[in-house]
């Protein structure tokens, strides 16, 4: 919704409040009023922002950023939990400036959302929270030795793959192959759902999820625990990729027996794209069940990473995943590369979520 403007007899009064509040002289003003916003009364409790856990200690700043790709994101409002869209829309018209402080920022979205603490169907507020990342793999423009299995597009030969398990999409080429790697690294890719190849010459290349052949997801650890077969260092996600790397033979029977097959495409710049369309963001996007929430807005999560250290801070929900159902359940992004890895592959904690909706503008101070 375009926000209207003041009129040039109020600019001084606008500029004002805009130097205090805004960090910005942006002559525009809140004038949505009422809430259509699709709230279940039964999952969400209304709460204040003195009952978000350490919320006064959040560098809110960096939730924003990311939130400004929200507003850069064709809405798709539908869920069981559905903001006002003249509401949300006037929220994206009124961000603050990008230089803005924290105290300002947060002071921003007192004043535009209402925190809800979220409750699972049965009454309970406790879920689980996973992590992922973005992986960099060895890629091939073409088949080699090592590179040794296709990562590819959507067939654009209108071949069918909806429900055609992996090993008779890879062996048939039901796709565009875009480029080579090995085995192991394309199923890790492909459960992460987003990866960055590092080719020959050192060209690096994004290769974001597109979609996805509908049928479950077989764990390979599992597999090989069916099999008695016990990587060392046991059944993390390092000690099956190795082992499986020793075994090729191994790696592909287990690979191909699980039937889910990932799509890509290769996107420019190099970013990670969500589900929402917009870039993700480094412990600041989080994916969640796009059945129940409308992606896009900002929810404050309370629980523990692996090593124990407490994870308190606003986020934006701007990815899914098939593993991601439910009211209280999460999957944090945690970035690209090495470092995100070691955060990502043992995140594995309960915890509780609170979500921002977006309501009827209410200035509030900000707290220096």
């Amino acid at each position: 919704m375009k926000i209207d403007v003041f009129k040039w007899v109020f600019r001084g009064t606008v500029c004002g409040l805009c130097g205090l509040f805004l960090a910005s002289c942006d002559v525009s003003t809140p004038t949505h009023s009422g809430d259509d916003s699709v709230i279940p009364s039964n999952n969400l409790k209304k709460v204040s922002y003195s009952e978000l856990p350490d919320w006064e200690k959040d560098d809110v700043r960096y939730a924003l950023q990311a939130f400004r790709n929200s507003c850069k994101a064709k809405i798709q409002y539908k869920g069981r939990i559905v903001p006002d869209r003249a509401l949300f829309e006037e929220k994206c018209n009124m961000l603050p400036s990008a230089s803005a402080d924290t105290a300002t920022v947060r002071a921003w979205f007192e004043s535009n959302f209402q925190p809800y603490k979220i409750y699972n169907d049965n009454g309970t507020t406790k879920g689980t929270y996973t992590g992922y990342y973005s992986p960099v793999i060895p890629g091939c423009r073409t088949k080699t030795a090592e590179c040794n299995e296709p990562l590819m597009g959507i067939p654009t030969d209108g071949r069918a793959y909806k429900g055609v398990p992996k090993k008779q999409i890879v062996e048939n080429k039901i796709g565009r192959v875009l480029y080579w790697a090995n085995i192991v690294d394309v199923q890790n890719i492909q459960i992460q759902g987003s990866g960055m190849l590092k080719l020959a010459d050192g060209t690096l290349v994004k290769l974001n999820f597109a979609a996805v052949n509908d049928l479950p997801f077989k764990s390979i650890g599992e597999q090989l625990r069916n099999r008695g077969i016990k990587p060392a260092g046991g059944y993390s996600a390092d000690a099956v990729w190795t082992h499986l790397k020793k075994n090729p033979k191994l790696a592909k029977e287990v690979i191909y027996n699980n039937p889910r097959y990932v799509y890509f495409y290769e996107s420019v710049p190099p970013d990670v794209i969500g589900k929402l369309g917009t870039p993700l963001s480094k412990i600041r996007s989080v994916a969640m069940d796009d059945s129940l929430y409308t992606l896009g807005l900002p929810v404050y999560i309370d629980t523990n990473l692996s090593n124990g250290q407490k994870f308190r801070r606003l986020m934006i929900a701007q990815d899914t995943g098939s593993a991601i159902r439910g009211f209280v359940r999460a999957d944090i992004f945690f970035g690209k590369g090495d470092e995100a890895y070691q955060y990502a592959h043992g995140q594995h904690a309960q915890g509780e979520m609170y979500i921002l909706m977006p309501k009827e503008y209410s200035y509030v101070k900000p707290k220096k």
